[in-house]
């Protein structure tokens, strides 16, 4: 079941493990971005110094006045929002067909959200939040593509969310470019279960539209599917959804495995829906099924391993690494030893 992997190209802001060209000349540590660096094509970029503001430079901020939002710098009083539309709308449109992005959290002209608008370039309270300039333009050019900060994906649900969209998506571009509709079916039959536990009405729409696919011209029968896959990659799965595609799998082999042994992946399945054990404990038995059986129809199932499992990050305490807790403590036995002393 070793999958050759998909090289996802990736836009990403260029002060997050790239350079330090933040505005106090700073460089961001993310170590998501770090592993990402060996399994993705990525794209730089900064927008505040790719329109000259330098490094270091004066903060920007979003000023609303008269209910048209401005990029401003206070400490220049320099109104650069022309500049930024402008270098937003150069750069997408020179793009090559990209699979993601990941933008700086909270910057005036990159932040996807929660960016602070203020009444004036004076000392004041922000009135709302929004997106940045450039991220404004991404978001609406991009609306279906996985678009995060680096600072979201700390969170491990969501960086398992991101990292399946891009390589799914990685993947669609590869046969994308060929046009070919038996490339799609087989595409479509390999993310069936990733897609059913996204969003099973969809992946049984996009599964009608492929068994039809005669019927609709390859352009247009592609354009159609990458609408739908990136409909239903947007949703992120519950655990529902999970337990149902383990059990649909755990039905290939009703009849080739142990009571024993079927009685152990439910337990496990239980456990994972109670909240305690994660979804990887029941997958990865399945899976040994899988290989165990050489069950065809499983065998490329993205399901199973949707990005490579390098870029799986695990706290240290949960792999017996990291501090030792124990150094320096002492037994029961040490310390009367020590009272007797």
């Amino acid at each position: 079941m070793a999958r050759d992997y998909p090289r996802p190209r990736i836009v990403i802001s260029r002060c997050i493990e790239f350079d330090p060209c933040r505005y106090d000349g700073s460089k961001i540590p993310s170590p998501t971005v770090a592993r990402l660096k060996s399994y993705a094509d990525c794209i730089p970029v900064c927008p505040e110094v790719e329109i000259g503001l330098g490094i270091p430079r004066a903060t920007v901020r979003i000023v609303r006045m008269d209910g048209v939002d401005h990029l401003i710098q206070p400490a220049t009083g320099r109104d650069v929002t022309g500049e930024m539309t402008g270098f937003a709308t150069r750069f997408l449109d020179e793009l090559p067909p990209v699979d993601g992005f990941i933008l700086k959290g909270g910057s005036p002209t990159s932040g996807a959200s929660g960016v602070r608008v203020y009444p004036s370039a004076e000392k004041s309270q922000a009135i709302e939040r929004t997106a940045g300039f450039f991220a404004r333009e991404v978001l609406k050019r991009f609306p279906g593509l996985p678009i995060e900060d680096e600072l979201r994906l700390n969170n491990a649900r969501i960086r398992d969310h991101f990292l399946t969209g891009i390589f799914t998506l990685a993947g669609y571009r590869a046969i994308e470019n060929l046009q070919d509709r038996e490339a799609l079916v087989q595409f479509h039959a390999a993310n069936k279960f990733l897609l059913m536990a996204c969003h099973q009405q969809l992946m049984r729409e996009m599964g009608r539209l492929v068994a039809s696919r005669a019927k609709t011209g390859p352009e247009e029968l592609y354009i159609q599917y990458r609408r739908m896959l990136c409909a239903a990659l947007e949703q992120v799965p519950r655990y529902t959804n999970n337990i149902n595609v383990l059990q649909h799998i755990m039905g290939y082999f009703a009849n080739l495995v142990s009571g024993e042994e079927k009685t152990y992946c439910l337990r496990l399945i239980d456990r994972y829906k109670a909240g305690h054990a994660t979804l990887a404990e029941p997958r990865d038995l399945l899976r040994s099924w899988v290989i165990r059986f050489q069950e065809p129809s499983l065998l490329n199932q993205t399901f199973f391993a949707p990005y490579p499992v390098e870029l799986t990050e695990m706290p240290e305490e949960a792999m017996d690494r990291g501090r030792d807790m124990w150094k320096g403590r002492k037994g029961p036995a040490d310390q009367q030893e020590t009272r007797q002393k």
